[in-house]
């Protein structure tokens, strides 16, 4: 689905539309981030920066409304695999009484390369229309790299000799879909996305 990006608009997805826009129908990562997105240039330019010449094979979006005591904040997220790397960009608004608006958006890239990628799950949830037809009702996606990312002191057996013993998590990283979170046009990218990235990955 993602191999061969097109490079033209789809009828559905023509003409303005509200950030938040179901970005499912768009192949193009510009057009998706663009209906999707509170800062689509943010975004876009950081993704840019990284990606130079070459191409998106595929890429999943995600954005987060949080309500707190100072208002909305909004966390956004976008992943993007060029065949070699994996992207990942997001954002979050932090309170900052010194700027215009009381605002600024926290943006920040990181590139992993397929190969430093050791796990990839994926947990499909079936269900049936009231025709019998088969649904996705959701998907949950993991990627765990080989790279230590929490180092945990663990208490030692009281009834075994005293040895200093430790936890490493490693680095992952979680993207879910629902019906009710994205709909069946997301649950379906996300689907394909974490197949791309399975059939990318060096063996």
């Amino acid at each position: 689905m993602f191999s061969k990006v097109s490079r033209g608009r789809p009828a559905t997805a023509a003409g303005p539309a509200l950030a938040g826009t179901d970005w499912s129908p768009y192949a193009r990562l510009e057009d998706a981030a663009r209906v999707y997105f509170l800062h689509p240039d943010v975004a876009l330019d950081a993704i840019a920066g990284v990606l130079g010449r070459r191409r998106v094979r595929g890429f999943t979006l995600e954005r987060v409304v949080d309500l707190t005591e100072a208002g909305a904040s909004v966390w956004q997220e976008a992943a993007v695999c060029d065949g070699r790397r994996l992207i990942l960009w997001h954002s979050e608004e932090l309170t900052d009484e010194n700027a215009p608006g009381g605002t600024v958006l926290d943006s920040s890239v990181q590139v992993l390369p397929l190969e430093a990628i050791g796990h990839i799950g994926m947990r499909t949830l079936v269900g049936r229309d009231e025709r019998g037809r088969r649904v996705d009702r959701g998907v949950y996606l993991v990627l765990a790299t080989a790279v230590p990312h929490e180092l945990q002191a663990t208490a030692p057996d009281p009834e075994a000799p005293l040895i200093a013993s430790a936890k490493v998590r490693p680095e992952s990283f979680r993207f879910s879909k629902s019906l009710d979170d994205g709909g069946a046009g997301q649950i379906a990218r996300l689907i394909a996305f974490g197949r791309l990235l399975s059939r990318s990955i060096p063996s």
